[in-house]
């Protein structure tokens, strides 16, 4: 099974990108690729900028790493109750190419926050649209208090709980 992971944060520091790593690790027999949305940034998305230009190459690259795996593991970073704005702009400019953009492919979708949220508010945006873009989503999990839950340094989860969910969101891809 191939599975593309990747934080929905353009920060270098991103615990959405820890969190993305640890559990796409936890799927038994995966070839797992995890993905940078910096490699992927483009131009604000407008149908302007569309017209006059074209979708970027970008937006390809995008839709192909997709397009190549059998599953899809994103962990949201939470900005003002929403999507970040790299992750925003990397779906807008995907979306022109293919209004399906995750055609077919089982996701488990994550977000994490230091704070007790645990960016609750996105990862149900992002549940209740997914289906709409073609995403079968298998599982998700909100891990609050990030920096208690998880150990940066060996990089495993702290929290027995929340690594056992994890575990079983992992498990529905297999």
């Amino acid at each position: 099974m191939k599975i593309l992971a990747f934080a929905a944060s353009s920060s270098s520091k991103s615990i959405n990108k820890q969190l993305v790593t640890y559990a796409a690790g936890l799927v038994p027999n995966a070839d797992v690729e995890v993905i940078d949305l910096n490699d992927f940034e483009m131009p604000i998305y407008s149908s302007d900028r569309e017209e006059a230009a074209g979708v970027p190459d970008l937006a390809q690259a995008f839709k192909d790493k997709i397009a190549a795996v059998d599953a899809v593991i994103i962990s949201f970073a939470e900005h003002n109750g929403s999507y970040s704005a790299a992750y925003k702009n990397t779906f807008d400019w995907a979306s022109r190419l293919e209004g399906k953009v995750y055609a077919d492919k089982a996701m488990v979708l994550l977000a994490t926050s230091p704070g007790a949220g645990g960016a609750q508010s996105v990862l149900a945006a992002a549940a209740g649209s997914m289906p709409h873009f073609g995403a079968e989503v298998k599982a998700t999990v909100s891990v609050p208090s990030f920096y208690d839950a998880f150990d940066a340094e060996k990089g495993v989860m702290k929290d027995a709980a929340l690594d056992a969910e994890l575990k079983a969101a992992a498990a529905t891809l297999a």
